[in-house]
C-alpha cells in the first residue's frame, strides 16, 4: 500500500475507486465501504482510502484519542488489501476548499475517481456544506459513479466510532469485537518495568501506548499478545499499577501464560478479549500476588472455554 500524508501536493495516475471518512477504528459498516472499492478493481480501478490526519493538539489537551492509532491505522488498511491511503491535512486549503472545488480538484483532479463509496451521512467542504445530494449532482458532470452505502447495525443499533467508544470505554469487549469486527488491539514496544511481577513468579511485559491511543478502563483483561509468528494468551492490566508505584501514565502490563522469552525492545499487538476485574490497590505483595494467581487462574479457564 502507498502512502500519501502530510501534503497536498499528491496526484495518483491511475483512475482510482474512493472511499471517504475519518475511519476510526475501522469497524464493520467502514469495512464495507472498503469491500465495494476493491471490488472495483476487476474493472482497473485501484483502490483508495482518503481520511484525515489527527488535527493539530486535540491529544496535547486530552481530546482526539483514537481506538485506531495513525500506524495501527495504516497497517489495518494494508492487511485488507487498499492500494492507496491519502492522510490528508487539516490546513487552511483543505478546511476552506468549497464542496465543489473538493470534487474538481481532490476527487477528479488529483484521485481520477471514477468511483466513490460513501455512507449516507457523509460530508465534506467548508463548513461540511457538502453531501451525498451534491456528490450525486457532480457525478454526471465529472464522469464519477456514486453509491451510497446504508449503515451496518448490531442488534438494532447503528455501528458508529461513537458507538465502538462507548463500548470500549466501559469495557465491553465482547460487545468492541462484534462492533469493530475483529478484537481491540494495542501495538507498540516492550520496555523495562519494575520487574515486580518476575520477583513474585508472575513475570510480564511492558508497553507504554501511544498519546492518541484510546484505552479501556482500568483493570485486568483477557489478552493474546502476538509477535512474529508467535501468539500467546495471557492476562493484562492496563493502569498504573497503584500497589507498587501509584504512577499517573497509564501503561499496558501483560503476564503471558506458558512463555519465558526475553521480550524487550521488540514490537507486540496485544489483543483484547475480555474484561475480569477492575484495578486497585493492594496493602502488600502478597496480598497483590495473591489476587494475580487467581486472575491466572481465571484467564486459563476463559483461554480453555474459548478455545472449545
Amino acid at each position: 500500500m502507498k502512502i500519501i500524508k502530510d501534503t497536498l501536493d499528491f496526484s495518483i495516475s491511475e483512475i482510482s475507486a474512493v472511499t471517504l471518512g475519518k475511519f476510526d477504528g475501522i469497524h464493520k459498516g467502514h469495512q464495507k465501504l472498503m469491500r465495494m472499492i476493491l471490488e472495483k478493481r476487476k474493472q482497473g480501478l485501484k483502490s483508495v482510502v482518503f481520511t484525515f490526519g489527527q488535527m493539530p493538539g486535540t491529544v496535547l489537551c486530552g481530546k482526539g484519542r483514537t481506538i485506531l492509532t495513525g500506524a495501527e491505522r495504516r497497517k489495518h488498511l494494508e492487511g485488507l488489501g487498499i492500494d492507496y491511503m491519502v492522510e490528508c491535512p487539516f490546513v487552511p486549503e483543505i478546511i476552506q476548499m468549497e464542496p465543489e472545488a473538493f470534487v474538481e480538484k481532490i476527487l477528479v483532479g488529483q484521485l481520477h475517481a471514477k468511483y466513490i463509496a460513501v455512507g449516507p451521512d457523509f460530508r465534506f467542504g467548508h463548513n461540511r456544506k457538502g453531501s451525498v445530494k451534491l456528490l450525486k449532482q457532480l457525478a454526471s458532470v465529472f464522469g464519477y459513479e456514486v453509491e451510497v452505502f446504508e449503515k451496518e447495525c448490531l442488534e438494532d443499533k447503528v455501528i458508529s466510532s461513537t458507538y465502538v467508544r462507548y463500548m470500549l470505554q466501559n469495557g465491553e469487549m465482547e460487545t468492541v469485537e462484534k462492533l469493530l469486527g475483529y478484537p481491540y488491539y494495542v501495538s507498540g514496544t516492550v520496555v523495562h518495568g519494575h520487574a515486580i511481577g518476575r520477583k513474585l513468579g508472575i513475570p510480564t511485559l511492558n508497553l507504554i501506548p501511544d498519546d492518541e491511543k484510546m484505552l479501556p478502563p482500568n483493570g485486568v483483561y483477557l489478552t493474546k499478545t502476538v509477535f512474529g509468528q508467535e501468539e500467546h494468551y495471557g492476562i493484562t492490566n492496563v493502569g498504573v499499577k497503584p500497589t507498587i508505584s501509584g504512577e499517573e501514565l497509564k501503561g499496558i502490563e501483560t503476564h503471558l501464560f506458558d512463555y519465558e522469552g526475553d521480550l524487550y525492545g521488540r514490537e507486540v499487538t496485544v489483543v483484547f478479549y475480555a474484561f475480569e476485574r477492575p484495578e486497585r490497590r493492594f496493602e502488600s505483595l502478597e496480598d497483590l500476588k495473591k489476587q494475580l494467581t487467581e486472575d491466572v487462574v481465571w484467564g486459563k479457564q476463559h483461554v480453555l472455554e474459548k478455545c472449545l
